[in-house]
């Protein structure tokens, strides 16, 4: 898994992920959060542009619910 680097440019993908999740997830930080999200954005980059909102949110969403190796 490749880690993303974080990106000053606003994605509405990333954003309102960020925001769900963070509601979803509080005892995740909010870094953390940011850092998965943009990480399955960066993986999804090939993706329709119209499913990316719902694309990153579930890949992340997956992701924090599994368990750390």
């Amino acid at each position: 898994m490749t880690l993303a680097v974080r990106r000053i440019v606003l994605d509405p993908a990333i954003s309102s992920a960020i925001l769900r999740l963070s509601a979803e997830f509080p005892d995740v930080g909010r870094r953390s959060i940011g850092l998965v999200v943009r990480t399955c954005r960066e993986e999804l980059r090939g993706s329709p542009t119209d499913a990316l909102p719902e694309l990153v949110e579930r890949l992340a969403r997956q992701r924090l619910h599994a368990p750390a190796l």
